[in-house]
């Protein structure tokens, strides 16, 4: 992460910019997750803009390069962050194993009630993992937040009916809903979640429903290839990138914008329950452009 960023800072500190200059920015955001051919016809946009604009060097160039990136995630309608005050919300976590939803559910418990005043449910849906489950468990009470879970291999459907009941009962007016992921096929993913949507419209029909899909924003263009088969699958209301501290290079996100049409909701940039914040996509073009 750290070498793509002084290589991205370098080029835009070039006093002119020539043919070589340019390709090698192409190449380089083809390196920062961007796919090849959005790369290249994004700095043919630069070029072009640069050109019209008399602009000759790196600094200038930055500029336009912010406002054209800018332009991508606006492209998108923004993803939901905000409650509806007075409403139950649920929150459905997608995503394969491996890319932190266990963690997020929690961090998105942390933030909602310090942010909105919520009284968050963690709902163990995940329950082809007893690890899981253990975790979501371990998870509450280091927040202090209660968590419906039944044993391994049981219902998820079942776990959110209860969370559900739970709710209504007066524990809490938010459940986020970790569920598996492991779906082998996408008929699988289908089914399961159509027993979960029937719970919701069945016990919740007022609620406000939200569908994250999370992504590890260190496997790049792949997070970009599992978001395409999460959307055609289920229509996820947003994104939320996880491990984004790492080596996570950006790129992903544009492409997700562009090429998925899926908004990114939030970002995760450390393993604390605080290290969640909403997307900002002003900000994003100009830290991606080294502007801020």
């Amino acid at each position: 992460m750290k070498a793509f960023t002084e290589r991205l800072k370098s080029f835009f500190k070039l006093s002119t910019l020539n043919e070589n200059d340019f390709d090698d920015l192409s190449d380089l955001l083809v390196e920062g997750d961007f796919g090849a051919a959005r790369a290249y016809s994004l700095v043919e946009e630069l070029k072009a803009a640069c050109k019209k604009a008399s602009v000759q060097g790196g600094e200038a160039a930055r500029n336009i390069l912010a406002d054209l990136l800018r332009k991508i995630l606006l492209s998108v309608p923004p993803a939901n962050t905000a409650l509806d005050p007075g409403k139950l919300c649920i929150i459905l976590m997608l995503g394969v194993n491996g890319v932190g939803k266990t963690t997020t559910a929690a961090k998105l418990a942390a933030h909602f009630r310090s942010t909105e005043n919520r009284r968050p449910i963690l709902a163990a849906a995940d329950t082809f993992r007893a690890a899981a489950i253990n975790q979501l468990k371990i998870h509450g009470a280091n927040l202090g937040v209660r968590v419906i879970a039944h044993q391994h291999g049981g219902d998820p459907a079942a776990v959110l009916y209860d969370a559900i009941e739970a709710a209504n009962s007066g524990s809490g007016d938010l459940i986020i809903v970790d569920t598996a992921g492991r779906m082998h096929t996408k008929l699988a993913l289908i089914e399961e979640l159509k027993k979960i949507d029937r719970v919701v419209q069945l016990r919740a029909s007022g609620c406000q429903y939200i569908k994250y899909l999370v992504l590890d924003s260190t496997t790049g263009r792949n997070a970009a290839a599992q978001a395409e088969i999460f959307k055609e699958a289920v229509s996820p209301n947003g994104v939320i990138l996880t491990k984004y501290d790492s080596s996570a290079k950006g790129g992903v996100v544009f492409s997700l914008a562009e090429d998925v049409k899926l908004s990114t909701a939030f970002l995760c940039n450390g393993e604390k329950y605080e290290d969640i914040f909403p997307f900002d996509p002003e900000r994003y073009a100009k830290e991606f452009s080294s502007l801020a």
